[in-house]
């Protein structure tokens, strides 16, 4: 498939499911939680199109309402790992000596350490939940961004526009918010964009252990979690939460893949226009 036509396709997924996990109580056609045992583990019908769980729960509810929970997560804790590491990227970079050793020191023990065990623990520590899901994985997050700020900063402390900021009795503050921030957020939302991806599975991850949001609210990871558990009697348990969190993640990889070319051109066409 041309470049331009996989961008698309994902731009499609991606607009699908944040449209549906905004609309899910109107699409859904049945309560999330509603149960009928009476209807269990049953296949698509007319009623149920994508069949129900083994407590009779609508299959189809349960994927609308599950894609609100889990891109939330993940917009969520991609939005505070982005702003947490920049901010602290930027100010190391900027300050250098001491603080950016120290800091430098952190980001590196903590990207040393598997980001998933790290997230485990701190579930463990703060309990179980929405909150205290965004808070793990963006706590785990935000150090690949504080590395790639703390470098752009370090580049560009010393450039003229910066000096002459600096001469001209510019704050530590101005001049991270004024001067280093608009050169590095295109690269690190370009970051951001490639990063959806591994984000969105770190939550259906957690979710399939048990350690995302609790029943009966659903969530991808959750949904495929209950899939595994009746696979050979029911696979579409499984077949529909993993062939959903399939289309996403394609979709979050091909537009990290796009938009960082994308951020590219329009640079140098706001380069050559200036």
């Amino acid at each position: 498939m041309p470049e331009r036509g996989r961008a698309r396709l994902a731009w499609m997924f991606l607009i699908l499911w944040t449209a549906t996990a905004l609309l899910a109580p109107f699409l859904a056609p049945a309560p999330y939680a509603a149960t009928d045992l009476s209807a269990r583990l049953q296949g698509p019908t007319w009623r149920h199109l994508l069949g129900t769980d083994d407590l009779g729960r609508d299959v189809l509810s349960r994927a609308l309402f599950g894609a609100r929970v889990s891109l939330a997560v993940t917009a969520l804790s991609l939005a505070l790992a982005l702003l947490l590491g920049t901010a602290v990227g930027l100010f190391s970079g900027y300050l250098a000596g001491t603080v950016d050793m120290i800091t430098g020191r952190v980001v590196d023990i903590l990207l040393a350490l598997p980001g998933i065990l790290l997230a485990i623990t701190l579930l463990a520590y703060v309990g179980r939940g929405f909150a205290p899901l965004v808070l793990a994985l963006s706590c785990t997050a935000w150090v690949g961004y504080a590395r790639v700020a703390r470098s752009l900063a370090l580049s560009l402390r010393e450039r003229e526009f910066v000096l002459a900021s600096r001469a001209a009795g510019g704050g530590t503050v101005h001049i991270v918010w004024r001067h280093l921030l608009p050169q590095a957020l295109p690269i690190l939302a370009a970051q951001a964009a490639a990063g959806g991806a591994g984000v969105l599975l770190s939550e259906a991850g957690l979710s399939f252990l048990g350690l995302g949001v609790q029943p009966p609210q659903p969530s991808w990871g959750e949904m495929l979690a209950t899939g595994c558990d009746v696979l050979l009697e029911a696979p579409h348990l499984a077949l529909v939460p993993g062939a959903l969190l399939f289309s996403a993640v394609w979709a979050l990889n091909v537009l990290g893949e796009e938009i960082p070319g994308d951020l590219a051109l329009y640079r140098s066409a706001r380069v050559v226009a200036l």
